[in-house]
């Protein structure tokens, strides 16, 4: 299966204007349907993000990513944001996309996004685990030049 992530272009924006701490916020991931259109030019918030999965085991918003860290690797001039994988047990559960969004700031209209995965086709579980294995060099990383 070909998996691509994708930064919302925005999310730059949220991180200088300082609405998002990706040190002390809770960050979390939902996952969407395959009827969910990203736009990374466009989609700020959570607001923007539509057709959310529902299915046993799942719980609407997401789920909370644990031991995220933020490192930066001088020699390759790398910033990391990474955390441990995302595990929804014994659920069943359709989905195309997942959607990592700071869910500190109050509504999902000021709840600013920060990527978003395509899993390339729709991901099934049945009855079992729905596992994200985050990728080893991070969930986002952006070079300094």
């Amino acid at each position: 299966m070909a998996v691509s992530a994708f930064q919302y272009g925005l999310f730059q924006k949220s991180v200088w204007n300082k609405e998002v701490d990706l040190d002390s916020d809770v960050i979390k991931v939902m996952l969407c349907t395959s009827t969910y259109t990203p736009n990374q030019d466009t989609h700020q918030y959570k607001s923007s993000v539509t057709n959310e999965v529902t299915g046993t085991g799942y719980t609407a918003g997401g789920a909370t990513l644990g031991s995220t860290v933020v490192a930066y690797t001088a020699g390759t001039n790398t910033l990391n944001f990474d955390a441990a994988d995302t595990v929804w047990t014994t659920s069943t559960i359709t989905a195309r996309y997942a959607v990592v969004y700071d869910s500190t700031p109050g509504t999902d209209a000021t709840r600013p996004l920060i990527c978003y995965i395509d899993f390339g086709a729709d991901v099934i579980s049945s009855g079992g685990n729905f596992t994200i294995a985050w990728d080893p060099a991070g969930i986002i990383s952006v070079t300094v030049a």
